[in-house]
Protein backbone atom coordinates (compact mmCIF):
# COMPACT_ATOMS: atom_id res chain seq x y z
CA UNK A 1 0.00 0.00 0.00
CA UNK A 2 1.69 3.18 -1.18
CA UNK A 3 0.43 6.75 -1.10
CA UNK A 4 2.07 9.50 -3.17
CA UNK A 5 1.52 13.19 -2.48
CA UNK A 6 3.08 16.09 -4.28
CA UNK A 7 3.28 19.86 -4.09
CA UNK A 8 3.60 22.14 -7.03
CA UNK A 9 5.15 25.56 -6.98
CA UNK A 10 5.53 28.40 -9.49
CA UNK A 11 8.90 29.89 -10.40
CA UNK A 12 9.96 32.60 -12.79
CA UNK A 13 11.79 30.16 -15.05
CA UNK A 14 9.05 27.53 -15.25
CA UNK A 15 5.33 28.02 -14.85
CA UNK A 16 4.90 24.79 -12.97
CA UNK A 17 7.66 22.91 -11.14
CA UNK A 18 7.52 19.85 -8.98
CA UNK A 19 9.02 20.89 -5.67
CA UNK A 20 8.64 17.70 -3.73
CA UNK A 21 7.25 14.24 -3.97
CA UNK A 22 6.60 12.24 -0.82
CA UNK A 23 6.17 8.49 -1.00
CA UNK A 24 4.48 6.75 1.90
CA UNK A 25 5.00 2.97 1.87
CA UNK A 26 2.94 0.95 4.33
CA UNK A 27 4.29 -2.46 3.29
CA UNK A 28 6.82 -2.79 6.11
CA UNK A 29 4.54 -1.55 8.94
CA UNK A 30 1.73 -3.87 7.84
CA UNK A 31 4.09 -6.86 7.67
CA UNK A 32 5.65 -6.05 11.05
CA UNK A 33 2.26 -5.48 12.64
CA UNK A 34 0.95 -8.80 11.35
CA UNK A 35 3.87 -10.76 12.75
CA UNK A 36 3.76 -8.86 16.05
CA UNK A 37 0.09 -9.78 16.52
CA UNK A 38 0.81 -13.35 15.47
CA UNK A 39 3.56 -13.53 18.09
CA UNK A 40 1.33 -12.13 20.83
CA UNK A 41 -1.57 -14.48 20.10
CA UNK A 42 0.24 -17.68 19.12
CA UNK A 43 3.34 -17.54 21.32
CA UNK A 44 2.11 -15.33 24.17
CA UNK A 45 -1.58 -15.67 24.99
CA UNK A 46 -2.05 -19.20 23.69
CA UNK A 47 1.60 -20.20 23.99
CA UNK A 48 3.19 -23.15 25.75
CA UNK A 49 4.26 -23.11 29.39
CA UNK A 50 7.61 -24.34 30.60
CA UNK A 51 11.25 -23.41 30.78
CA UNK A 52 13.34 -22.90 27.65
CA UNK A 53 17.10 -23.21 28.06
CA UNK A 54 19.71 -21.65 25.80
CA UNK A 55 23.18 -23.23 25.91
CA UNK A 56 25.77 -20.66 24.80
CA UNK A 57 29.12 -22.35 25.38
CA UNK A 58 30.91 -25.42 24.05
CA UNK A 59 33.33 -27.62 25.99
CA UNK A 60 36.39 -26.16 24.23
CA UNK A 61 35.62 -22.50 24.91
CA UNK A 62 38.12 -20.41 26.87
CA UNK A 63 35.52 -19.76 29.55
CA UNK A 64 32.07 -21.18 30.14
CA UNK A 65 28.82 -19.23 30.06
CA UNK A 66 26.13 -20.94 32.16
CA UNK A 67 22.95 -21.99 30.33
CA UNK A 68 20.23 -19.34 30.36
CA UNK A 69 16.75 -20.53 31.44
CA UNK A 70 13.74 -18.55 30.21
CA UNK A 71 10.13 -18.89 31.38
CA UNK A 72 8.37 -19.31 28.03
CA UNK A 73 4.95 -17.69 28.56
CA UNK A 74 6.01 -14.40 30.28
CA UNK A 75 9.01 -13.97 28.00
CA UNK A 76 6.86 -14.45 24.89
CA UNK A 77 4.35 -11.85 26.07
CA UNK A 78 7.07 -9.28 26.87
CA UNK A 79 8.85 -9.70 23.55
CA UNK A 80 5.54 -9.63 21.68
CA UNK A 81 4.73 -6.27 23.26
CA UNK A 82 8.14 -5.02 22.15
CA UNK A 83 7.37 -6.23 18.64
CA UNK A 84 4.09 -4.30 18.69
CA UNK A 85 5.94 -1.16 19.78
CA UNK A 86 8.43 -1.55 16.91
CA UNK A 87 5.57 -2.07 14.44
CA UNK A 88 3.89 1.06 15.80
CA UNK A 89 7.08 3.05 15.36
CA UNK A 90 7.40 1.76 11.80
CA UNK A 91 3.83 2.93 11.14
CA UNK A 92 4.72 6.37 12.52
CA UNK A 93 7.72 6.54 10.21
CA UNK A 94 5.56 5.56 7.24
CA UNK A 95 2.96 8.17 8.15
CA UNK A 96 5.68 10.82 8.07
CA UNK A 97 7.06 9.47 4.77
CA UNK A 98 10.22 8.16 6.36
CA UNK A 99 11.85 4.92 5.41
CA UNK A 100 12.01 2.16 8.02
CA UNK A 101 15.75 1.65 8.74
CA UNK A 102 17.28 -1.74 8.05
CA UNK A 103 18.42 -2.13 11.65
CA UNK A 104 14.81 -1.82 12.84
CA UNK A 105 13.80 -4.76 10.66
CA UNK A 106 16.84 -6.71 11.89
CA UNK A 107 15.99 -6.09 15.57
CA UNK A 108 12.38 -7.07 14.91
CA UNK A 109 13.47 -10.31 13.21
CA UNK A 110 15.80 -11.24 16.09
CA UNK A 111 13.10 -10.61 18.71
CA UNK A 112 10.56 -12.63 16.73
CA UNK A 113 13.08 -15.45 16.33
CA UNK A 114 13.79 -15.40 20.08
CA UNK A 115 10.07 -15.63 20.82
CA UNK A 116 9.66 -18.50 18.38
CA UNK A 117 12.59 -20.42 19.87
CA UNK A 118 11.32 -19.89 23.40
CA UNK A 119 7.90 -21.22 22.40
CA UNK A 120 9.26 -24.13 20.35
CA UNK A 121 11.68 -25.36 23.05
CA UNK A 122 9.53 -24.86 26.16
CA UNK A 123 9.95 -27.87 28.46
CA UNK A 124 12.35 -29.61 26.05
CA UNK A 125 16.11 -30.04 25.77
CA UNK A 126 18.30 -26.96 25.68
CA UNK A 127 19.00 -25.19 22.38
CA UNK A 128 22.72 -25.24 21.44
CA UNK A 129 23.10 -21.67 20.23
CA UNK A 130 26.68 -22.14 19.05
CA UNK A 131 25.76 -25.27 17.11
CA UNK A 132 22.81 -23.49 15.55
CA UNK A 133 25.03 -20.67 14.31
CA UNK A 134 27.86 -22.95 13.14
CA UNK A 135 25.43 -24.95 11.05
CA UNK A 136 23.89 -21.78 9.66
CA UNK A 137 27.28 -20.50 8.48
CA UNK A 138 28.11 -23.84 6.88
CA UNK A 139 24.83 -24.04 4.99
CA UNK A 140 25.20 -20.42 3.87
CA UNK A 141 28.61 -20.83 2.21
CA UNK A 142 27.40 -21.87 -1.29
CA UNK A 143 24.59 -19.33 -1.04
CA UNK A 144 27.06 -16.53 -0.29
CA UNK A 145 29.41 -17.44 -3.13
CA UNK A 146 26.44 -17.76 -5.47
CA UNK A 147 25.06 -14.42 -4.32
CA UNK A 148 28.43 -12.70 -4.85
CA UNK A 149 28.52 -14.07 -8.39
CA UNK A 150 24.94 -12.91 -8.92
CA UNK A 151 25.72 -9.40 -7.67
CA UNK A 152 28.69 -9.04 -10.02
CA UNK A 153 26.79 -10.41 -13.00
CA UNK A 154 23.69 -8.28 -12.52
CA UNK A 155 25.68 -5.16 -11.67
CA UNK A 156 27.40 -5.46 -15.04
CA UNK A 157 24.07 -5.90 -16.81
CA UNK A 158 23.47 -9.66 -17.19
CA UNK A 159 20.75 -11.48 -15.24
CA UNK A 160 22.37 -14.63 -13.88
CA UNK A 161 19.66 -17.26 -13.46
CA UNK A 162 22.31 -19.93 -14.08
CA UNK A 163 23.75 -19.76 -10.54
CA UNK A 164 22.25 -23.17 -9.82
CA UNK A 165 24.07 -24.68 -12.80
CA UNK A 166 27.33 -22.99 -11.83
CA UNK A 167 27.13 -24.34 -8.27
CA UNK A 168 26.30 -27.84 -9.51
CA UNK A 169 29.08 -27.83 -12.10
CA UNK A 170 31.57 -26.70 -9.44
CA UNK A 171 30.44 -29.46 -7.07
CA UNK A 172 30.74 -32.17 -9.73
CA UNK A 173 34.11 -31.16 -11.16
CA UNK A 174 35.68 -30.52 -7.75
CA UNK A 175 34.69 -34.01 -6.58
CA UNK A 176 36.04 -35.59 -9.76
CA UNK A 177 39.37 -33.73 -9.86
CA UNK A 178 40.04 -33.86 -6.10
CA UNK A 179 39.31 -37.61 -6.07
CA UNK A 180 41.48 -38.37 -9.09
CA UNK A 181 44.44 -36.27 -7.95
CA UNK A 182 43.97 -36.49 -4.16
CA UNK A 183 44.57 -32.72 -4.10
CA UNK A 184 41.59 -30.76 -2.71
CA UNK A 185 43.15 -27.43 -3.68
CA UNK A 186 43.26 -28.56 -7.30
CA UNK A 187 39.61 -29.48 -6.95
CA UNK A 188 38.86 -25.89 -5.89
CA UNK A 189 40.59 -24.51 -8.97
CA UNK A 190 38.75 -26.98 -11.20
CA UNK A 191 35.45 -25.89 -9.67
CA UNK A 192 36.19 -22.28 -10.60
CA UNK A 193 36.96 -23.32 -14.18
CA UNK A 194 33.71 -25.31 -14.36
CA UNK A 195 31.63 -22.38 -13.13
CA UNK A 196 33.42 -20.09 -15.58
CA UNK A 197 32.67 -22.41 -18.50
CA UNK A 198 28.96 -22.31 -17.66
CA UNK A 199 29.19 -18.53 -17.59
CA UNK A 200 30.97 -18.51 -20.96
CA UNK A 201 27.86 -20.02 -22.52
CA UNK A 202 25.59 -17.56 -20.71
CA UNK A 203 27.73 -14.61 -21.77
CA UNK A 204 28.13 -15.75 -25.38
CA UNK A 205 24.43 -16.27 -26.04
CA UNK A 206 23.15 -13.27 -24.09
CA UNK A 207 25.83 -10.71 -25.04
CA UNK A 208 26.93 -11.73 -28.53
CA UNK A 209 23.74 -13.31 -29.91
CA UNK A 210 21.20 -11.27 -27.88
CA UNK A 211 19.27 -14.30 -26.64
CA UNK A 212 16.99 -13.62 -23.67
CA UNK A 213 19.19 -13.90 -20.59
CA UNK A 214 16.59 -15.54 -18.36
CA UNK A 215 15.86 -18.23 -20.96
CA UNK A 216 19.58 -18.96 -21.41
CA UNK A 217 20.01 -19.26 -17.65
CA UNK A 218 17.09 -21.67 -17.25
CA UNK A 219 18.33 -23.81 -20.16
CA UNK A 220 21.83 -23.92 -18.67
CA UNK A 221 20.46 -25.09 -15.33
CA UNK A 222 18.58 -27.93 -17.01
CA UNK A 223 21.60 -28.79 -19.16
CA UNK A 224 24.06 -28.94 -16.26
CA UNK A 225 21.61 -30.92 -14.12
CA UNK A 226 21.10 -33.49 -16.85
CA UNK A 227 24.78 -33.69 -17.76
CA UNK A 228 26.02 -34.13 -14.19
CA UNK A 229 23.30 -36.70 -13.46
CA UNK A 230 24.30 -38.69 -16.53
CA UNK A 231 28.01 -38.54 -15.72
CA UNK A 232 27.33 -39.46 -12.10
CA UNK A 233 25.45 -42.58 -13.19
CA UNK A 234 27.90 -43.66 -15.86
CA UNK A 235 31.22 -42.44 -14.44
CA UNK A 236 31.24 -41.61 -10.74
CA UNK A 237 28.91 -44.25 -9.38
CA UNK A 238 30.76 -47.25 -10.88
CA UNK A 239 34.09 -45.78 -9.72
CA UNK A 240 33.05 -44.45 -6.34
CA UNK A 241 36.33 -45.04 -4.53
CA UNK A 242 38.59 -43.53 -7.20
CA UNK A 243 36.45 -40.73 -8.73
CA UNK A 244 33.93 -39.75 -6.04
CA UNK A 245 35.72 -39.86 -2.71
CA UNK A 246 37.52 -36.52 -2.42
CA UNK A 247 39.50 -35.62 0.66
CA UNK A 248 37.59 -32.98 2.57
CA UNK A 249 39.21 -29.89 4.03
CA UNK A 250 39.72 -30.10 7.78
CA UNK A 251 38.67 -27.36 10.15
CA UNK A 252 41.38 -24.87 11.09
CA UNK A 253 41.11 -23.35 14.56
CA UNK A 254 42.40 -19.78 14.82
CA UNK A 255 44.36 -19.51 18.11
CA UNK A 256 42.60 -17.55 20.88
CA UNK A 257 39.81 -16.35 18.60
CA UNK A 258 38.40 -19.87 18.24
CA UNK A 259 38.04 -20.15 22.03
CA UNK A 260 35.68 -17.18 22.44
CA UNK A 261 32.18 -18.44 23.29
CA UNK A 262 29.66 -18.30 20.42
CA UNK A 263 31.88 -16.18 18.15
CA UNK A 264 34.78 -18.64 18.18
CA UNK A 265 32.94 -21.79 17.08
CA UNK A 266 30.85 -19.85 14.59
CA UNK A 267 33.56 -17.90 12.77
CA UNK A 268 37.01 -19.20 13.70
CA UNK A 269 36.70 -23.00 13.73
CA UNK A 270 36.08 -23.37 10.02
CA UNK A 271 37.63 -24.77 6.86
CA UNK A 272 39.79 -22.80 4.47
CA UNK A 273 36.84 -22.40 2.09
CA UNK A 274 34.95 -20.39 4.70
CA UNK A 275 37.98 -18.26 5.52
CA UNK A 276 38.32 -17.52 1.80
CA UNK A 277 34.64 -16.60 1.83
CA UNK A 278 35.28 -13.90 4.46
CA UNK A 279 37.96 -12.39 2.22
CA UNK A 280 35.82 -12.73 -0.92
CA UNK A 281 32.89 -10.81 0.59
CA UNK A 282 35.11 -7.90 1.58
CA UNK A 283 37.08 -8.00 -1.68
CA UNK A 284 33.96 -7.91 -3.88
CA UNK A 285 32.44 -5.09 -1.83
CA UNK A 286 35.61 -3.01 -1.88
CA UNK A 287 36.37 -3.62 -5.55
CA UNK A 288 32.80 -2.93 -6.61
CA UNK A 289 32.48 0.43 -4.88
CA UNK A 290 36.05 1.70 -4.41
CA UNK A 291 38.03 0.82 -7.53
CA UNK A 292 38.13 1.80 -11.17
CA UNK A 293 37.20 -1.74 -12.11
CA UNK A 294 34.03 -1.50 -10.03
CA UNK A 295 33.12 1.86 -11.54
CA UNK A 296 33.48 0.49 -15.06
CA UNK A 297 31.47 -2.59 -14.13
CA UNK A 298 28.61 -0.64 -12.55
CA UNK A 299 28.48 1.89 -15.37
CA UNK A 300 28.12 -0.95 -17.88
CA UNK A 301 25.07 -2.17 -15.98
CA UNK A 302 23.52 1.22 -15.27
CA UNK A 303 24.12 3.26 -18.41
CA UNK A 304 26.01 1.35 -21.12
CA UNK A 305 25.58 4.18 -23.63
CA UNK A 306 27.39 6.62 -21.34
CA UNK A 307 30.06 4.02 -20.56
CA UNK A 308 30.62 3.45 -24.27
CA UNK A 309 30.93 7.20 -24.80
CA UNK A 310 33.89 7.46 -22.39
CA UNK A 311 35.70 4.55 -24.05
CA UNK A 312 34.57 1.50 -22.06
CA UNK A 313 34.05 -1.61 -24.17
CA UNK A 314 30.69 -2.54 -22.65
CA UNK A 315 30.26 -6.01 -24.13
CA UNK A 316 33.83 -7.04 -23.31
CA UNK A 317 33.39 -5.75 -19.75
CA UNK A 318 30.19 -7.71 -19.44
CA UNK A 319 31.65 -10.90 -20.87
CA UNK A 320 34.67 -11.11 -18.59
CA UNK A 321 32.81 -10.07 -15.46
CA UNK A 322 30.05 -12.61 -16.07
CA UNK A 323 32.84 -15.18 -16.41
CA UNK A 324 34.33 -13.99 -13.11
CA UNK A 325 30.90 -14.31 -11.49
CA UNK A 326 30.69 -17.90 -12.71
CA UNK A 327 34.12 -18.71 -11.27
CA UNK A 328 33.05 -17.38 -7.85
CA UNK A 329 29.82 -19.38 -7.92
CA UNK A 330 31.69 -22.50 -9.04
CA UNK A 331 34.07 -22.07 -6.10
CA UNK A 332 31.04 -22.06 -3.82
CA UNK A 333 29.80 -25.27 -5.42
CA UNK A 334 33.02 -27.00 -4.36
CA UNK A 335 31.97 -26.56 -0.73
CA UNK A 336 29.30 -29.22 -1.17
CA UNK A 337 31.88 -31.91 -1.94
CA UNK A 338 35.11 -30.67 -0.37
CA UNK A 339 33.79 -28.97 2.74
CA UNK A 340 30.47 -30.54 3.62
CA UNK A 341 29.24 -33.84 2.18
CA UNK A 342 32.48 -35.36 0.91
CA UNK A 343 31.11 -36.82 -2.32
CA UNK A 344 28.94 -35.81 -5.26
CA UNK A 345 25.31 -36.88 -5.67
CA UNK A 346 22.62 -36.05 -8.18
CA UNK A 347 21.14 -32.55 -7.89
CA UNK A 348 22.88 -32.06 -4.54
CA UNK A 349 22.59 -28.26 -4.74
CA UNK A 350 18.81 -28.65 -4.21
CA UNK A 351 17.83 -25.20 -5.44
CA UNK A 352 20.62 -23.32 -3.64
CA UNK A 353 21.28 -21.27 -6.77
CA UNK A 354 17.75 -19.92 -6.82
CA UNK A 355 17.92 -19.03 -3.12
CA UNK A 356 21.22 -17.25 -3.86
CA UNK A 357 19.44 -15.31 -6.60
CA UNK A 358 16.75 -14.36 -4.10
CA UNK A 359 19.51 -13.21 -1.72
CA UNK A 360 20.81 -10.92 -4.48
CA UNK A 361 17.39 -9.28 -4.79
CA UNK A 362 16.80 -9.22 -1.03
CA UNK A 363 20.25 -7.68 -0.62
CA UNK A 364 19.48 -5.00 -3.22
CA UNK A 365 22.45 -5.96 -5.40
CA UNK A 366 24.91 -5.13 -2.63
CA UNK A 367 27.55 -7.73 -1.60
CA UNK A 368 27.24 -7.12 2.15
CA UNK A 369 23.44 -7.11 2.17
CA UNK A 370 23.31 -10.18 -0.09
CA UNK A 371 25.68 -11.99 2.30
CA UNK A 372 23.42 -11.18 5.25
CA UNK A 373 20.40 -12.40 3.28
CA UNK A 374 22.20 -15.66 2.44
CA UNK A 375 23.05 -16.11 6.13
CA UNK A 376 19.36 -15.66 6.97
CA UNK A 377 18.35 -18.39 4.54
CA UNK A 378 21.11 -20.68 5.82
CA UNK A 379 19.97 -20.08 9.39
CA UNK A 380 16.39 -20.98 8.47
CA UNK A 381 17.60 -24.22 6.87
CA UNK A 382 19.64 -25.23 9.92
CA UNK A 383 16.87 -24.27 12.32
CA UNK A 384 14.70 -27.15 11.12
CA UNK A 385 17.44 -29.64 12.01
CA UNK A 386 18.02 -28.21 15.48
CA UNK A 387 14.32 -28.09 16.39
CA UNK A 388 13.84 -31.65 15.17
CA UNK A 389 16.79 -32.77 17.29
CA UNK A 390 15.36 -31.32 20.51
CA UNK A 391 11.91 -32.82 19.83
CA UNK A 392 10.04 -29.59 19.08
CA UNK A 393 6.27 -29.93 18.44
CA UNK A 394 6.58 -27.87 15.27
CA UNK A 395 5.40 -30.12 12.39
CA UNK A 396 8.27 -31.47 10.33
CA UNK A 397 6.49 -30.51 7.11
CA UNK A 398 6.44 -26.87 8.20
CA UNK A 399 10.12 -26.98 9.12
CA UNK A 400 11.02 -28.40 5.70
CA UNK A 401 9.29 -25.53 3.93
CA UNK A 402 10.55 -22.86 6.38
CA UNK A 403 13.62 -21.76 4.34
CA UNK A 404 11.51 -21.27 1.22
CA UNK A 405 8.74 -19.47 3.12
CA UNK A 406 11.33 -17.08 4.53
CA UNK A 407 12.75 -16.61 1.04
CA UNK A 408 9.35 -15.66 -0.39
CA UNK A 409 8.46 -13.44 2.56
CA UNK A 410 11.83 -11.69 2.55
CA UNK A 411 11.75 -10.91 -1.17
CA UNK A 412 8.05 -10.05 -1.40
CA UNK A 413 7.36 -8.56 2.03
CA UNK A 414 10.49 -6.93 3.38
CA UNK A 415 12.43 -5.76 0.35
CA UNK A 416 9.92 -3.08 -0.51
CA UNK A 417 10.35 -1.09 -3.69
CA UNK A 418 13.83 -1.80 -5.07
CA UNK A 419 15.40 -0.89 -8.37
CA UNK A 420 17.82 -3.27 -10.06
CA UNK A 421 20.66 -1.93 -12.21
CA UNK A 422 18.97 0.03 -14.98
CA UNK A 423 20.41 -1.97 -17.88
CA UNK A 424 20.31 -5.39 -16.20
CA UNK A 425 18.84 -7.94 -18.58
CA UNK A 426 19.12 -5.65 -21.58
CA UNK A 427 21.45 -6.48 -24.45
CA UNK A 428 23.65 -3.60 -25.59
CA UNK A 429 24.06 -2.87 -29.27
CA UNK A 430 26.87 -0.41 -29.99
CA UNK A 431 25.84 2.67 -31.94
Amino acid sequence: MTTVTGNQGVSSSAPIALESAVVKSWKAPIALGFFALLSLVLFGIFGRSGISTFRLSTDSDFFQIPPIPVDARPASIVTSVLLLLIAGWAAWLAQHARRVPLWVTAVFAMLFLFTFLVWASAGLRSIPVAGLLVGAVGLSVPLIFGALGGVISERVGVVNVAIEGQLLAGAFVSALVASATRLPLLGLLAAMVAGMLVSFVLAAFSIKYFVDQVIVGVVLNVLVTGLTSFLYTTLLSPNQTTLNSPERFQRINIPLLSEIPIIGPTLFRQTIIIYIMYVAVFAVWYALFHTKWGLRLRSSGENPQAADTVGINVNRTRFWNVSLAGAIAGFGGAYFTLGSVGSFSKEMTAGAGFIALAAVIFGRWDPIRATLAALLFGFATNLQSVLSAIGSPVPSEFMLMLPYVITIFAVAGLVGSVRPPAASGKAYVKG
